[in-house]
């Protein structure tokens, strides 16, 4: 058994430029929602699809708030995202058949962060046999839709989110 977590695929994000300023600043006032990936905005914080995914479906919950700090987070906001993240399983269920999920925050440099400066909950879609040989033995993860496609997919979902109890 190896105690190495090996990722390839995300090399790209690696390697990419960085873009200036906060990319999750950035998204949340990007006009271009289907550039940017984002897929909802609620009042105190939103949903994208995350551009270096691990799995097809891979969203994140971010606060409009720029912070690292969950402390500064109001109730309403940490209640929204809880709420948010509710829709989103129940979203990715219904038109990824998402199995189940990983849910959760990398919180700080040590805890995983890629982006530590601003708070963003990763939500993995996941299903039965989906840690095949491929990412095990192949070093590769299989992306079955493009970004674009799942955005195309999902977005009607979301949309209907504004006129539900989370806008």
């Amino acid at each position: 058994m190896s105690d190495k977590l090996w990722a390839p695929w995300r090399m790209d994000y690696i390697s990419a430029p960085k873009e200036k300023g906060c990319v999750f600043c950035n998204k949340s006032k990007s006009k271009e929602v289907q550039k940017s990936l984002v897929l909802y905005k609620a009042k105190k914080c939103f949903v994208l699809m995350n551009l270096y995914p691990y799995t097809n479906g891979h969203l994140m919950i971010s606060p409009f708030k720029h912070t690292s700090d969950t402390n500064d987070l109001s109730n309403e906001c940490n209640l929204e995202i809880m709420v948010l993240a509710n829709e989103c399983f129940r979203i990715l269920k219904k038109n990824l058949k998402a199995e189940g999920f990983n849910f959760g925050l990398n919180l700080g440099k040590i805890g995983g962060a890629g982006l530590e400066e601003h708070l963003h909950y990763h939500i993995v879609p996941r299903w039965l046999g989906d840690n095949n040989f491929m990412p095990v033995i192949g070093n590769n993860r299989i992306i079955m839709q493009g970004l674009e496609e799942t955005w195309i997919g999902l977005k009607p979902d979301f949309d209907k989110l504004k006129n539900s109890h989370v806008a």
